[in-house]
């Protein structure tokens, strides 16, 4: 018997088997046992008219058995290969496929319908009978999507029911990405399910749907497991990983895999991280430092910050040469390896200052480092020549050898001396002074205009020679040294007869003090004698007597010159005044008239006076000179009035100082120099009665 079947397949029914044939060869064989009779389709089931082996003896009429005419239909799923029904019917003559059902026509002219049943029906009559791998393959071929990971959920609750755990795993992971992952791994969390539960974890990276925890849960199995392979596999590779790398590192970092942390960090850029377990877990120094090298500015800045103390202590020069390059032109090194990028890139430098911390065990490396900074970048802050200094100054002082600290006390000194350098003054000379750097010490005070602190300071050191010295050289901008120089070697109960000399000949000199101050100071000296100030006194006689001779001689000039005015005055008042001019004061020409004369004897013409005088009452010949006294007078009236005004306010007022300063600020206290006629330099009371008489009598008069 044969039969062509819908998948054009040619099946040949034989009693030990069923044979398929396809158009390019034979197919496969089926053993069905028994006699067949009949071979159809239907909705890709097989289906199989066979006689029924054990037929049912009927009895015949008068008694005897006949037998019956049994058949057996069976329909077969060869795709999912179990049999969907199985039946027996009296006398088949045949087997109709219509209207969506399955007919059987008996020969006692019956009709018997057989329906397929859905497919959910089917599924949960497997379910019964446990049969969750024939349920599976029926559902795929039903494209029953919807329900085939909750097969597979029931499959893998039942095979871990019976201890099958292999086989259990394997069904859980057809359901990731529908089923909740934690629901299998609390299953599997038993250490003797290690391996099922690194399965299922790996598959779920692989499909790209495990979060941070699970990738921690799957390196914690690795290691547990210590298997290096698998860890390496799912870790050291090629392909683009599919876990949280962060997550990764810190699990290898605690479980004692540096290399592979180091490896993930440094492939993903962690810099942070594979810094830490270079130096914290490796102490691997030198590659971290070649690391940070690689490294952008702002990272390299940032990490050698983080951990620049720690490389300091442990590779001092090759962490000092990348700071170095780092203050002054930094360059990643991977830069190096392409020059051509090096042409349009931008500078970059950090602060040198924010290193100086990290060297806080090196102090010899801080020295080079800043001695560079200074080299190369001469306007590097105040805080780099600062610490430089008091480096110098600290390394100056440990020294036992003499040598050796007058080098770095000349260092130090240099370093002040730099025109370029940036240090603040002030704190130098604190450091200085701490120390004990006399060269720095004088400098500064020099560099500050601080004269007085120089001598003082000499003064304390009893170093009478520098004490002259430092006068003669700033005496001439600060003319008090000499006097506080005669205070110094007046107080002084030793033999310094020869200094006050030399220091009373500048004070004569320059006029500087007062004879009666003078030995007033030299009187709380001891040692000093009269012989001492006696040159002195007698110069100073000397002048006093010149002066008061000049004085007296300029008394006895200015009272005849009164004499000689009053008398003038009087013969004003009392007789008549005869002008005889006869030439013009201006053009020098015969006078004519209309003339203008005035009682200075001065006689102008008419037209000459007017185009030459500035006022009508007033000669111009002697108008400058008159004006001139006129202003003398006015400015010492009105210093008077100032100075009178002053006192007044000062006796008055509860501060005091606050009146003086108002003054000073105001200009007051200035010098005020005026030019007057050296004949009138003497004799002050004279001079303001001649000018007053003058003033009044200089009238003009006009003919």
């Amino acid at each position: 018997m044969s039969d062509a079947s819908q998948e054009n397949q040619f099946i040949v029914a034989r009693k030990e088997a069923l044979y398929f044939y396809q158009v390019d060869g034979r197919g496969p064989c089926l053993a069905f046992e028994g006699e067949k009779q009949m071979v159809t389709w239907w909705r890709g089931y097989l289906v199989v008219v066979s006689k029924d082996n054990k037929q049912i003896q009927r009895p015949a009429v008068g008694g005897s058995s006949q037998p019956r005419n049994v058949n057996v239909v069976t329909v077969y799923d060869i795709q999912n290969k179990f049999i969907a029904f199985t039946g027996t019917f009296q006398g088949v003559i045949d087997v109709v496929c219509e209207w969506g059902s399955l007919f059987v026509i008996t020969m006692e002219n019956k009709i018997f319908q057989l329906e397929e049943k859905d497919t959910q029906t089917k599924l949960e009559i497997l379910f019964k009978k446990n049969l969750y791998a024939m349920a599976i393959s029926l559902a795929k071929s039903q494209h029953y999507s919807d329900g085939l990971i909750d097969i597979f959920t029931q499959y893998g609750d039942h095979l871990y029911s019976k201890g099958d755990h292999d086989g259990a795993i394997k069904q859980y992971i057809k359901t990731i990405g529908h089923l909740e992952p934690s629901y299998v791994i609390r299953k599997f969390l038993d250490a003797q399910r290690i391996h099922n539960l690194t399965a299922y974890l790996q598959a779920l990276h692989k499909q790209g749907l495990a979060n941070t925890d699970h990738t921690t849960l799957l390196l914690n199995c690795y290691t547990k497991l210590k298997d290096v392979s698998m860890l390496d596999e799912f870790i050291m590779t090629d392909r683009e990983l599919n876990f949280d790398v962060e997550t990764a590192i810190k699990v290898c970092r605690q479980a004692g895999y540096f290399k592979h942390a180091v490896y993930l960090a440094e492939k993903y850029e962690q810099h942070d991280l594979y810094l830490k377990i270079q130096l914290e877990d490796l102490k691997d120094y030198q590659r971290a430092l070649s690391y940070i090298g690689k490294l952008g500015f702002y990272e390299a800045e940032g990490n050698m910050k983080k951990y620049g103390k720690s490389l300091v202590n442990a590779v001092p020069d090759e962490s000092t040469k990348l700071l170095k390059v780092l203050c002054t032109d930094y360059k990643p090194q991977r830069l190096h390896e392409h020059p051509a990028s090096d042409m349009e890139r931008k500078i970059y430098k950090a602060r040198a200052e924010e290193f100086i911390h990290i060297f806080v065990h090196q102090k010899a490396k801080l020295i080079e480092f800043l001695e560079h900074m200074v080299q190369v970048q001469p306007n590097s802050s105040n805080l780099v020549y600062n610490t430089l200094l008091e480096l110098y100054l600290n390394d100056a002082a440990r020294q036992k050898n003499v040598e050796a600290q007058v080098e770095h006390e000349r260092k130090a000194l240099d370093l002040l001396k730099n025109v370029e350098a940036r240090y603040d003054i002030d704190h130098a000379l604190v450091l200085a002074q701490m120390h004990h750097f006399k060269a720095g010490i004088l400098y500064l005070y020099e560099k500050a205009k601080l004269y007085q602190q120089i001598l003082h300071y000499h003064m304390e050191q009893n170093e009478y020679s520098h004490v002259i010295d430092t006068c003669k050289k700033y005496g001439t901008s600060d003319p008090s040294l000499w006097v506080q120089a005669l205070s110094y070697f007046a107080r002084r109960e030793t033999d310094c007869k020869s200094q006050i000399k030399e220091v009373l000949d500048h004070i004569d000199r320059g006029n500087l003090m007062s004879p009666l101050l003078v030995l007033q100071n030299l009187a709380h000296n001891s040692t000093a004698t009269l012989a001492v100030v006696k040159d002195y006194i007698i110069r100073r006689l000397q002048m006093e007597d010149e002066l008061i001779a000049n004085d007296e001689r300029y008394i006895r000039q200015y009272r005849e010159e009164t004499e000689k005015m009053r008398n003038q005055i009087k013969e004003l008042k009392t007789s008549a005044k005869i002008f005889q001019g006869a030439k013009c004061s201006v053009c020098s020409r015969p006078l004519d008239l209309p003339a203008v004369h005035f009682l200075c004897q001065h006689s102008f013409h008419q037209n000459c006076f007017e185009g030459y005088a500035e006022s009508d009452n007033e000669c111009p010949i002697c108008a400058p000179e008159n004006r001139k006294v006129l202003d003398i007078i006015r400015q010492q009236e009105q210093a008077k009035d100032l100075h009178e005004q002053f006192h007044c306010q000062l006796e008055r007022a509860a501060d005091g100082f606050s009146v003086v300063a108002e003054y000073y600020g105001r200009g007051v206290f200035n010098k005020v120099t005026v030019v007057t006629d050296p004949n009138l330099s003497r004799g002050e009371s004279s001079r303001e009665a001649s000018v007053d008489q003058r003033e009044r009598l200089l009238n003009t008069s006009h003919s």
